[in-house]
């Protein structure tokens, strides 16, 4: 039976560290902005570097350590072709949507829709697909809570707070979701992507550490290192487990899962807001070319150690017995085995840090919608004219803590109602009915102003029927979104005989024609500007490598020595310097 390292004083103490940089990042991204173009878009000067890193880690989540690693142990390698296929969706997007999102000269995600279609298709998408997104930011709230609560030890415990009794899981839901609210409140967009650059640094050192770590152990008891690890890890994993297998092996599956990554990482409206926050097109292309470097190397760094963790814990359930599906539990168990205190608390922050940025993203999104499509032109119809900068802001300000106050409400309920697992397969599947009017809408524009609307609507009626009459449901993801393209895309292909060019209300359409053929220049160079949030995060990695390089004095084991904390310090410290310097070249530098 392996001997875990239960979470102590210390990590607690990193964990909170990781609260207070969060919180900090909020208040500094706060002074940058000066109005709403800064709040929503960061002015359009975003560099591409932070774009992309914001953009790649929005695509993590406690999911994916924790349901995604046990469909890993499962599944063996076929995993590694399922979670990376946002590959290829990125390098699609390289070619293509990243120019037309940075050419459609937007102030707010579901602007899109306004322009491509009608103002009655952003309120159609306002209503329909606005209320989900609060739900799926209480689900992620709720799956994240479950490993927190676990992985700190007091899930099962009970505690008074102003006279209310809470379980361990209700209180981590609270006060991460007030963190979470009040950070993303305070900074905007500036505040998810100066996070998410933070988020990422901390993932990415966390599985750079868990990698080799893994394998080192797994080939010690050979004799040998890293190398003997994988020697050993191809001769005892189970019959089949390099080769495809269960869902990895249903061409169904994999075809649905593909299409849904082409929209989730190419129209999803977070990702459209990465795109038009960044200077210019080229920008917009590049920052694409890194997240499909990132979506290739960043899973398998994951991935590997939930292959080598079927080998070194054969019996997950004998280890987790209280657990649902034990298998999901692989990650983590590397982590509590292997790695010392101080770098357990790093783990923790990284779990948060990915969820934590999955749901800033929805945050930003929702706020920009809700107040540049629905409240200014509400304000402008009943009131004659456009409300100023300082109400736009509080309006945003407002939906940010109303939506999430809602969340935190729904993670609080989700117990009710089976649970976020079983729910989640399902729930993400009916969104390529509102991404798929969304892409042929960029790819094809001569439909008619209703036409987004029809194709989504049939989508929709058509997923949900077939879900409640339990049409294939042993496959419900493929069913789901293969089921959804095909409707949207017959239906928006139909509308096409009634499209009038000259139709005044396809007059916006036409302006956005002859914006997505007409570059966008450069924007001007801002040395002490924008450039300037490197130094911030480096700053930041400054500060936690310190921390950890200081936790290598804290007693250790042979198993887990302290070393590994010195190691994960030097990198972010290294990294800390490096960001510091190209900050203060950039200062100087002659514009």
């Amino acid at each position: 039976m392996p001997t875990f390292n239960t979470v102590n004083a210390y990590d607690y103490a990193l964990i909170a560290l990781y609260f207070a940089i969060v919180i900090f990042v909020g208040f500094y991204a706060a002074r940058k902005n000066r109005g709403t173009d800064d709040y929503f878009k960061a002015g359009g000067q975003v560099p591409w570097v932070l774009a992309g890193l914001s953009n790649w880690v929005s695509g993590f989540s406690a999911f994916m350590f924790v349901a995604a690693a046990g469909f890993t142990y499962k599944t063996g390698i076929g995993a590694a072709l399922v979670f990376t296929m946002a590959t290829w969706a990125y390098i699609v997007g390289y070619f293509y949507f990243a120019r037309i999102w940075r050419r459609a000269r937007l102030d707010s995600p579901l602007q899109f829709l306004t322009r491509r279609y009608s103002p009655s298709t952003t309120y159609f998408y306002s209503v329909t697909a606005i209320v989900p997104q609060v739900v799926g930011i209480g689900q992620g709230l709720y799956i994240l809570c479950i490993f927190i609560s676990t992985a700190l030890g007091f899930g099962g415990r009970e505690f008074n707070v102003l006279g209310f009794e809470l379980s361990g899981l209700q209180l981590s839901i609270l006060c991460t979701g007030v963190i979470m609210v009040v950070y993303t409140v305070v900074g905007g967009l500036w505040a998810a992507v100066l996070s998410d650059a933070v988020q990422s640094i901390i993932i990415l050192v966390m599985t750079v550490i868990i990698f080799p770590v893994s394998y080192h152990y797994l080939g010690a008891g050979q004799g040998g290192g890293i190398l003997k690890g994988f020697q050993r890890l191809v001769a005892e994993v189970p019959e089949g487990f390099f080769t495809l297998q269960g869902s990895a092996a249903d061409p169904w599956f994999l075809l649905g899962f593909f299409i849904n990554c082409m929209l989730g990482y190419n129209v999803a409206w977070h990702l459209g807001q990465r795109y038009y926050s960044v200077p210019d097109e080229q920008g917009a292309r590049k920052m694409a070319l890194l997240c499909a470097v990132l979506s290739l190397v960043g899973p398998l760094l994951w991935i590997l150690p939930v292959m080598a963790a079927r080998v070194i814990f054969p019996d997950m359930a004998s280890l987790w017995p209280t657990l649902r599906d034990p298998s999901e539990a692989s990650y983590v168990s590397l982590a509590l085995m292997l790695l010392p205190h101080g770098l357990i608390g790093f783990v923790v922050s990284a779990v948060l840090s990915a969820t934590l940025g999955q749901a800033n993203d929805a945050f930003n999104w929702l706020a920009a919608t809700t107040t540049r499509d629905i409240y200014v032109p509400m304000h402008k119809r009943l009131r004659g004219h456009v409300p100023d900068d300082r109400k736009q802001l509080r309006v945003a300000q407002a939906t940010m803590a109303i939506v999430g106050i809602l969340g935190i409400a729904v993670a609080f309920y989700i117990p009710r109602y089976g649970g976020a697992f079983d729910f989640a397969l399902q729930y993400y599947s009916l969104t390529a009915a509102f991404m798929m009017p969304v892409a042929l809408g960029m790819i094809f524009r001569k439909t008619p102003w209703w036409s987004g609307m029809a194709s989504c609507s049939a989508a929709l009626i058509v997923a949900i029927t077939l879900m409640l009459m339990g049409v294939w449901k042993e496959n419900p993801l493929a069913r789901n979104i293969l089921c959804e393209a095909v409707v949207t895309s017959l239906v928006f292909a139909i509308s096409a005989r009634w499209y009038r060019a000259d139709d005044p209300r396809h007059a916006e359409l036409h302006r956005l024609e002859i914006d997505l053929q007409t570059p966008v220049p450069p924007a001007p160079h801002h040395a002490g500007g924008s450039l300037a949030v490197y130094g911030v995060i480096g700053v930041t990695s400054l500060v936690l490598g310190v921390v950890l390089i200081a936790c290598a004095l804290l007693p250790s084991s042979d198993l887990a020595p302290a070393r590994h904390n010195l190691v994960a310090g030097a990198l972010l410290v290294a990294l800390g310097f490096g960001l510091r310097r190209l900050a203060s070249s950039r200062r100087t530098a002659p514009s």
